[in-house]
């Protein structure tokens, strides 16, 4: 009776489960936007004050609960060595973030060749893209109407998926919140062609 009543117990509780990539250069504020999205959406927790936050090397991982689902977040390091490990992750992944820093407009193209690189691989064909451009708190930073050309260049790579180019600043947390609402919907309605992981 009791495998019985654990069985249905945990069947009621388990959530299906979505693994977001949160991919760009060094420095970008990747692991800070991650810091931001769990502070606004999971109750009680207390985020890293972003002075601690350090330079990823290897992953950083998240979880937050919405909607009914979960979003396993995998912050990758953006050093140019460790953007070699990325593909090991994309077939698991069911939707992209893209984080560029708008304030460092000398590594602009370096990061939009990085871009390139990536959105070109067979295994993430079709799921989800979000675009931040970051530090919109900084002066002088270029805005989307300045960073969407660029990236739009790719636009044959990029395809028919769901793609949201949005400014935001990790640092204060505006915009959070609206881009990841925006992917749980990209990613629900993306869910019958990548379906979910379903967590034990």
């Amino acid at each position: 009776m009791y495998t019985l009543m654990h069985g249905f117990y945990k069947y009621m509780v388990q959530k299906d489960e979505y693994c977001v990539l949160i991919l760009g250069l060094d420095d970008a504020g990747k692991t800070t936007y991650l810091e931001a999205a769990k502070t606004k959406l999971t109750k009680n927790y207390k985020g890293m004050n972003p002075k601690h936050i350090t330079t990823t090397v290897g992953l950083n991982i998240g979880q937050i609960d919405i909607s009914g689902i979960r979003l396993s977040f995998w912050d990758l390091g953006g050093q140019s060595e460790l953007q070699s490990l990325w593909d090991k992750y994309y077939q698991e992944s069911h939707a992209i973030i893209y984080v560029v820093d708008s304030h460092d407009r000398e590594r602009m193209e370096e990061s939009k060749a990085v871009f390139d690189k990536m959105i070109c691989n067979e295994h993430l064909a079709g799921i989800p893209l979000l675009l931040l451009a970051n530090k919109q708190d900084l002066p002088d930073c270029m805005g989307v109407r300045e960073i969407k050309p660029v990236f739009q260049q790719s636009a044959i790579h990029i395809g028919r998926r769901d793609c949201l180019v949005m400014p935001v600043s990790a640092l204060t947390g505006e915009g959070v919140q609206e881009g990841i609402q925006w992917l749980v919907e990209a990613i629900l309605r993306n869910s019958v062609v990548r379906l979910p992981r379903v967590k034990d």
